[in-house]
């Protein structure tokens, strides 16, 4: 028999993640042939007039929901976060003569730093390792470079569920933003970027395609010796097209986009939601604190990734065990740093944040 809603359980994955129902619904109906078109989205070539009408209405979709201005162009690339560490670095350090600053919050910005370095000078201008990173730099933390390449940081890291509130202030250097695990869940000041760029399987759709949106004058950056995919600006040439894309994804993408349009009523009111599922699951945490322990100082916490510890990984494995049982799933912390890791992005309802803050409750008051 096909699978139905009630055969859903509430996934807390950090990625890949939770897609909308609805969405979900649209890709299973037009699976076997796309309307209008007679084949399958997966079947249609990235040439054709169809997938350029499913690139353009993407990439329209996103301009609108993000307001993203003139000048900017939109690509959407394969490789995920991980290949984007190294082609920033190749395209906009790279004999520049000038350091690049990297503000590092978390596994992710470590690791983007840790590629930057084998092209050029890295300069950690903050680094929350100390503490674990449980924090974010304020404004007047950073060591800055006087005339950097560009600023780089992680606007929510994932693993450890940390997340910018705005973004730093770093004077005229361009700034850089891997906003992979909350693209898509506010509204943001695109202007204020040089690049912004996100793995979409998070908030904007299934593993295997990069968003990056890039100021038009920083296209001109990065040597003709660069192998050809590594250069930003022959996708910004080929519009996305440079290789095969992939197609799929990009649909999927554009539906989600729809989504948030349409049914959800844009980002503000994504954000609002978002900030209502995260209360609640702070809010057991803060009522049981010396049960759930947060990863997070309580001024940067993550709307998107809520990571916590209990008292012992004995207790841990039963929390995941009991969770499952109640139709809870993939709450287990990333295996760098255990514990527990609730992702609650956009498509997660508001009902799932309900079942898991009911569950969490009835496992504090049974085992404190």
């Amino acid at each position: 028999m096909p699978a139905t809603i009630a055969d859903r359980m509430y996934n807390f994955s950090a990625g890949p993640a939770v897609l909308p129902v609805t969405v979900l619904e649209q890709i299973r109906d037009e699976m076997l042939a796309l309307p209008g078109v007679g084949s399958s989205v997966l079947e249609i070539s990235h040439r054709s007039k169809a997938f350029d009408e499913i690139l353009n209405q993407t990439e329209a979709s996103l301009r609108k929901l993000l307001s993203i201005p003139e000048g900017y162009s939109v690509l959407f690339l394969q490789g995920g976060s991980r290949l984007q560490f190294s082609m920033i670095p190749l395209n906009f350090l790279q004999d520049s003569g000038r350091p690049a600053d990297y503000l590092i919050t978390g596994t992710w910005g470590k690791s983007a730093l840790a590629e930057a370095k084998k092209v050029g000078e890295a300069r950690v201008a903050w680094d929350g390792s100390p503490d674990n990173f449980n924090a974010i730099p304020s404004s007047s933390d950073p060591s800055w470079s006087e005339d950097s390449a560009y600023v780089h940081y992680t606007s929510n890291e994932t693993i450890q569920g940390v997340q910018f509130t705005s973004e730093p202030e770093c004077g005229t250097s361009p700034l850089i933003c891997d906003a992979s695990s909350d693209f898509l869940s506010r509204p943001l000041d695109i202007s204020r970027y040089g690049m912004i760029y996100a793995c979409a399987q998070k908030n904007a759709g299934p593993a295997g395609v990069t968003i990056a949106i890039i100021k038009d004058e920083l296209l001109e950056q990065g040597a003709d010796t660069l192998p050809g995919y590594l250069l930003y600006r022959n996708h910004a040439k080929a519009k996305s097209c440079y290789n095969t894309p992939p197609t799929f994804a990009v649909y999927v993408v554009g539906l989600i986009a729809k989504w948030l349009l349409n049914e959800v009523g844009g980002l503000a009111a994504i954000e609002k939601t978002n900030g209502e599922k995260a209360a609640k699951v702070y809010g057991v945490i803060d009522q049981h604190d010396t049960f759930y322990r947060g990863h997070a100082k309580k001024d940067v916490r993550s709307k998107m990734n809520v990571t916590f510890r209990l008292p012992t990984e004995e207790l841990e494995t039963q929390f995941l065990s009991g969770a499952k049982t109640e139709g809870l799933t993939d709450l287990k912390g990333h295996r760098s740093v255990g514990g527990i890791r609730a992702s609650i992005y956009n498509a997660m309802p508001v009902e799932g944040v309900d079942a898991l803050t009911k569950f969490m409750q009835d496992f504090a008051n049974k085992n404190s």
